[in-house]
């Protein structure tokens, strides 16, 4: 199903603002096999099969995951691209739960897993310790989460002449991290378990203290 742009839901920007999934640009497509290695090693290391994304945006991700034959839920705040995202997993047959709820609402009652994947939503979010604070209740024990990694991304961004008059920064990011200071975050509510650097990314392995 192709994407016509990106879609915006109660004033915010929801799901993917370009398509990195689908691009046929042979740089981009490099850079998206170092990031879905790296989601794979990661999530081996945790020796998890019972996996929550949240955030899921159109489900590219969860996709990815269940073809491992692991249990996936998913959860994004946007209903418009849950609706896509569920017509793009029944296209391809995928037995995927998808749920309409932003972060801030998820419980750990209902909502926990094995391992809680939470990847390119943090440098959206306007509060992301509180985020923070309630994945470590939901992170049973593991959590995967990846950001941009600063300044490189915008960087990249400049290098192929895109958002130019935001010095690189995609829209709807509003925090921006290098490493040390990523990890430094994450530290006040996981042990770190192990690190990627996927160009351009961030992605950790954290379990809940």
């Amino acid at each position: 199903m192709k994407k016509s742009g990106p879609i915006i839901e109660k004033g915010i920007i929801a799901g993917n603002v370009y398509d990195k999934y689908a691009t046929k640009n042979p740089f981009a497509r490099y850079l998206m096999n170092g990031f879905i290695n790296s989601i794979e090693d990661i999530i081996s290391a945790s020796g998890s099969s019972d996996i929550h994304e949240i955030g899921c945006g159109e489900g590219h991700l969860s996709l990815i995951l269940v073809k491992k034959n692991r249990k996936v839920r998913a959860s994004d705040f946007s209903q418009q691209v849950i609706n896509r995202a569920r017509d793009i997993s029944k296209s391809v047959g995928a037995d995927i739960q998808f749920k309409v709820a932003g972060i801030y609402e998820l419980t750990p009652e209902n909502d926990y897993a094995q391992l809680v994947v939470c990847c390119e939503v943090m440098e959206h979010l306007e509060d992301p310790q509180r985020a923070l604070n309630l994945l470590s209740k939901l992170a049973r024990p593991y959590m995967l989460v990846s950001v941009p990694r600063e300044p490189l991304w915008r960087i990249l961004n400049i290098l192929r002449g895109k958002y130019l008059g935001n010095l690189g920064n995609t829209p709807g990011h509003i925090h921006h991290w290098s490493k040390k200071n990523f990890l430094l975050m994450l530290e006040k509510h996981f042990d770190i378990v192990k690190v990627h650097t996927p160009l351009p990314w961030i992605m950790v392995l954290c379990r809940a203290r």
